[in-house]
């Protein structure tokens, strides 16, 4: 169990972002999870973060004088949206994500999808005949065309779907912590 610096929040280390401090005092996110020295947690929210700021949480719980970044917000985001992409692109790579409207289309006929993810920038009529399928399937619109199209190696990935269990699971362990920082779109969550 985790408790949040700023908010006293506590639950399991996938929904809190970790935080250290560099040799040179500044805070630095730790999105591993990994990095040497005493962590401060705080939940995976950009609210939760803003106020860790504006409470100077981050200098009580290190105990030390914490440098806080004035691109701190913007960091995280990046970083987590990097995580999940990484995800993302490990789950095609082994064969658990499908890309493109017909290939998500036929995996749903056959009943497969675990999570559909369709990109902030497409179009709404081939996002909305999606969703119609999506019944019951957990849906995602946190990324746009470009971040997709990069992290799965294709051209104007507009639609993409998990078919596998552990890596939908894994995928949307990722998506929930860079879903506080992002708010989705077009009425996928």
């Amino acid at each position: 169990m985790r408790r949040c610096i700023a908010t006293g929040q506590t639950g399991s280390p996938e929904g809190f972002i970790r935080f250290v401090l560099s040799p040179d005092a500044v805070v630095t996110p730790d999105f591993s999870g990994k990095l040497p020295g005493r962590g401060a947690w705080v939940s995976a929210s950009a609210d939760a973060l803003g106020a860790a700021v504006k409470q100077r949480a981050f200098a009580r719980s290190f105990k030390d004088e914490a440098k806080v970044p004035d691109d701190l917000g913007a960091r995280v985001e990046a970083g987590l949206a990097k995580a999940a992409l990484s995800t993302l692109g490990l789950g095609r790579r082994r064969g658990d994500v499908v890309i493109g409207f017909e290939k998500v289309r036929a995996a749903f006929m056959d009943g497969n999808v675990a999570v559909l993810i369709s990109a902030r920038d497409g179009a709404a009529d081939g996002v909305r005949k999606l969703q119609a399928l999506a019944r019951g399937v957990t849906q995602i619109a946190l990324f746009d065309a470009d971040e997709l199209s990069a992290a799965l190696g294709r051209d104007h990935v507009v639609h993409a779907a998990v078919v596998g269990g552990a890596a939908a699971q894994r995928f949307l362990r990722a998506a929930a912590r860079l879903e506080g920082f992002r708010a989705p779109t077009g009425g996928a969550h």
